[in-house]
């Protein structure tokens, strides 16, 4: 075992957060910090884009964009002049298996404004107006979207590495004609389905006394009461077994983007932590690891390169990306293919090891020093069920993976003859 790297983390208490379960079954997750008289306020819901009803893509997407427009008590012109005039922004997300509802506010507007995100979770109107205007700003943002070579290669990539209507393979925002074809009726039983007390994570972190977190949460949320919904199917992808191609002809573009993926693995599994450094070596270090050191700027074909790990729940994606001139589509695809084959011949150096394994120990502090950094860390850490003490094991979790570990992870991960590969843009 490889022995740990040095780091102020590994010998601090760490974040040290406090988790307690309501009677209804929400988890409240508290952390004191005292850096700035704010506060930052998450709510998760287990209830994400794979709870969209079947062939209704993008139903909790349009949910998400009109449930801070109102409240069986409050019209939206009350929400949005009480944030107004407390100077606060709700971002309201949707990803793969999550809801949520974030904002920072002052410490002295905390009860009021977990009040108020409180009301949105548990009782929006989802008045019909409302719905109407935000319909609109979605399909705008689809047909953008579909215009968009990035957005078409990444989106066709997921739809190839989970066809047949796996989750994950379904675009986030739906279709116009899904989206247009919603009716209000559809989001209210969505709602009255999915949002329970039992799928709910609050997370508070900032100057508020931590028992005073607790009470104020509790008067908000207590008084829920509904069953929780019964668990959704996730069927388990199928890693390709030859390499596939799909061309995506947009030939008013200046850019050709490419998207090239696997399916990988869950984030529970043991080997995540190698799959996680090897990921980092191979195409995000620095100027993007082997695949920016060597498209990018050695070769100087790509605007971009990169690689990205989404492990999830079910299997995720390994997916590179790069943006190149249309005359350089070619070149770039078998650059990436060349890349994946020195990689599987060569293995990872000790160095890139190393370095890779000292850049994302030493990006742990720096990924905490906000409020609304910490609770996103602490809602995946909960989501993921990793234990109060992650932030603290995670050095030592990164330490422990040796240079076989790591280039057993690409092993496993990357085999270019089973490839699916997007190309985006001005090329046939």
């Amino acid at each position: 075992m490889a022995q740990p790297v040095d780091s102020p983390i590994l010998s601090a208490a760490g974040l040290a957060p406090s988790r307690t379960v309501l009677e209804n079954g929400a988890v409240l997750i508290t952390k004191s910090t005292h850096t700035t008289p704010a506060v930052t306020i998450s709510l998760a819901v287990r209830a994400g884009s794979i709870a969209d009803p079947p062939g209704r893509p993008g139903t909790v997407w349009l949910l998400s964009r009109v449930i801070d427009r109102g409240t069986t008590t409050r019209s939206a012109a009350d929400i949005a002049e009480e944030l107004d005039s407390r100077g606060i922004t709700v971002t309201v997300g949707v990803s793969r298996h999550l809801f949520t509802i974030v904002c920072t506010c002052l410490s002295d507007d905390f009860e009021p404004v977990l009040a108020l995100l409180g009301e949105m979770v548990m009782s929006p109107s989802i008045a019909a107006d409302e719905l109407a205007t935000r319909k609109g700003e979605v399909i705008t943002a689809i047909r953008q979207d579909d215009d968009s070579p990035a957005v078409r290669a990444s989106e066709t990539l997921m739809a190839q590495l989970y066809p047949d209507g796996h989750p994950y393979g379904r675009p986030t925002k739906g279709s116009v004609a899904v989206v247009e074809s919603l009716k209000r009726e559809e989001l209210v039983r969505l709602h009255e389905e999915r949002f329970a007390p039992t799928e709910l994570t609050v997370v508070v972190v900032g100057d508020v006394d931590r028992a005073h977190m607790k009470d104020v949460a509790a008067r908000v949320f207590s008084g829920w009461r509904k069953p929780a919904p019964p668990p959704l199917s996730l069927p388990r992808p199928r890693r390709a077994t030859a390499r596939s191609r799909v061309v995506i002809p947009m030939m008013n573009k200046s850019q050709a983007d490419i998207a090239y993926g696997f399916v990988t693995i869950t984030r529970r599994d043991p080997d995540y932590y190698a799959f996680w450094i090897m990921n980092n070596a191979f195409g995000q270090y620095a100027i993007g690891g082997r695949l920016g050191d060597s498209i990018r700027e050695r070769q100087g074909m790509a605007y971009y390169a990169s690689s990205s790990l989404d492990a999830n729940v079910a299997e995720g994606p390994l997916a590179i990306r790069a943006g190149v001139s249309p005359t350089n589509v070619d070149r770039a695809v078998a650059s990436i293919d060349e890349e994946i084959v020195r990689l599987l011949k060569e293995g990872l150096t000790p160095k890139e090891l190393d370095e890779s394994r000292r850049y994302l120990i030493g990006s742990i502090p720096r990924a905490l020093e906000t409020n609304a950094a910490i609770a996103n860390f602490l809602q995946s850490a909960e989501f993921f069920r990793l234990g109060l003490d992650y932030d603290v094991r995670l050095p030592t979790l990164f330490s422990a993976v040796t240079l076989e570990e790591a280039n057993a992870a690409a092993r496993r991960a990357l085999d270019p003859d089973c490839a699916t590969v997007v190309i985006a843009g001005p090329y046939t």
